[in-house]
């Protein structure tokens, strides 16, 4: 098991950037894929961006491509969402996941994601 820590949230104007970041604890970080999930209330789960097990593989939803980056570094066994150009639709609760059995089949399912954190607000104002 991995406890999850999600950091970096909080109030931007639209086109603006934040950086979130997600720290491990547990097992061995690198032996796990990791993904970003945002939720709004009332609305499912979203899929964000997710990184294969050393970074060697990311993906994207095509609402965030070009805009978000998805980074890892094992070392500090902590996974990154930089955020740029902002948009309003973008405003959720971000969280963060690991996939001890991480296939690229599956990298936008929820399911495939055994931990999660606690969640950061991120709220984009106009």
């Amino acid at each position: 098991q991995v406890q999850l820590v999600e950091t970096g949230g909080g109030l931007v104007q639209a086109g603006g950037s934040l950086r979130l970041s997600c720290t491990a604890s547990g097992r061995a970080f690198s032996s796990h894929g990791m993904g970003w999930f945002r939720q709004v209330p009332g609305k499912e789960r979203e899929f964000v961006a997710a990184i294969s097990r050393y970074g060697s593989n990311t993906y994207y939803a095509d609402s965030v491509k070009g805009r978000f980056t998805i980074s890892r570094d094992n070392v500090k066994n902590t996974v990154y969402l930089q955020m740029n150009s902002l948009e309003l639709e973008d405003t959720a609760i971000y969280y963060c996941a690991a996939s001890p059995r991480f296939d690229d089949r599956f990298y936008n399912n929820p399911r495939r994601y055994a931990d999660w954190g606690q969640g950061t607000q991120v709220t984009v104002s106009s």
